[in-house]
């Protein structure tokens, strides 16, 4: 798992579709919903912790982003 697409597609496996329509809104909504299917047992965890670095480092990239904006 490399890129926000990757974690997209797996929560699309569960039907799980966010789209908020700030990308910084979308993240942290994924990162939610990945911390329940993970807490409900239907993903393991080298994929759970996987996925989570892929958002962060977006959410990162998303705020770095919107500071220099400013």
């Amino acid at each position: 798992m490399k890129e926000l697409y990757d974690v997209q597609q797996l929560l699309k496996k569960f039907g799980v579709f966010v789209y908020v329509g700030k990308r910084l809104w979308d993240i942290e909504l994924m990162a939610l919903e990945l911390d329940h299917l993970h807490k409900a047992g239907v993903i393991d965890n080298q994929t759970f912790i996987a996925a989570k670095l892929v958002l962060s480092r977006e959410h990162r990239f998303e705020e770095k982003k919107e500071r220099n904006r400013k």
